[in-house]
Parts: structure tokens; C-alpha cells; sequence
């Protein structure tokens, strides 16, 4: 999706596929894991919620709380978008990227445009 800037994309992945308990532990580590990426990296982080369990809107509202609740520094920034498939299957996805990114005006405008233009069905002529 990103193509002038560097990126990179976060799965977080249920690999037993048992019922995930709320274990506050998960929001810690997933938390630690963005810090030390962002304190390493200048790049843009894509993050996409699996689809196949239809569960893909509370894993957005999730993420999105946890990421909220951690930076209370406004040390970043994030935007989430919400794209219909062909199924009409909501896809959700978020660019989190540093503030201080000196490609971040670029970076947020190249998701936006992508996210709109996948958003666009073709017009059948």
C-alpha cells in the first residue's frame, strides 16, 4: 500500500484458533512489540484484521482502544479504514506511523488514496 516510505505490516494470529480469553497480558505484549518497533524503525506500520471469522470489526475497536490507551504521548498517529470486499465483507486496516516521521504527510496520503481507490468499484462500461 505504501510505497513511498518504508512499511512494514503487524499480524497478530490465533494459530490454535481456540476462543481467545481477555488476558491483559496480550495488550501488553502487543504494546512492547510497537514500542520497540517504533524505537528502531522511521517506518509505517500496516495493520490489517483477519477476516475470517467475521470478528474483524471488535479486533479494530480492540486494537484501536489499546493503541489509544498507550499513547498518551501523541507520539503517533493512526488512521483506520474500513474497505468492503466484493462479498461485501468489512476489511479493516490502520497506517501507525511516528509524528515525527519526516515522511508522514506522504505516507498517511499514499493509505488514504489506496484505501479510497480499493474502496471505488469499477464502473462496468
Amino acid at each position: 500500500m505504501i510505497t513511498s516510505s518504508v512499511s512494514y505490516q503487524l499480524i497478530i494470529g490465533n494459530a490454535n484458533n481456540k476462543k481467545s480469553p481477555r488476558d491483559h497480558k496480550l495488550q501488553t505484549t502487543v504494546i512492547a512489540i510497537l514500542e520497540e518497533f517504533f524505537e528502531k524503525n522511521q517506518a509505517a506500520l500496516l495493520y490489517i484484521c483477519e477476516t475470517g471469522d467475521g470478528k474483524q470489526g471488535i479486533r479494530s475497536r480492540l486494537f484501536s482502544y489499546w493503541f489509544e490507551q498507550y499513547d498518551n504521548n501523541l507520539r503517533y498517529s493512526i488512521h483506520t479504514v474500513c474497505i468492503k470486499d466484493e462479498e461485501g465483507i468489512d476489511n479493516f486496516a490502520a497506517l501507525i506511523i511516528r509524528n515525527d516521521n519526516p515522511n508522514i504527510a506522504d505516507a498517511v496520503n499514499e493509505f488514504m488514496q489506496t484505501a479510497l481507490a480499493l474502496q471505488s468499484k469499477p464502473q462496468n462500461n
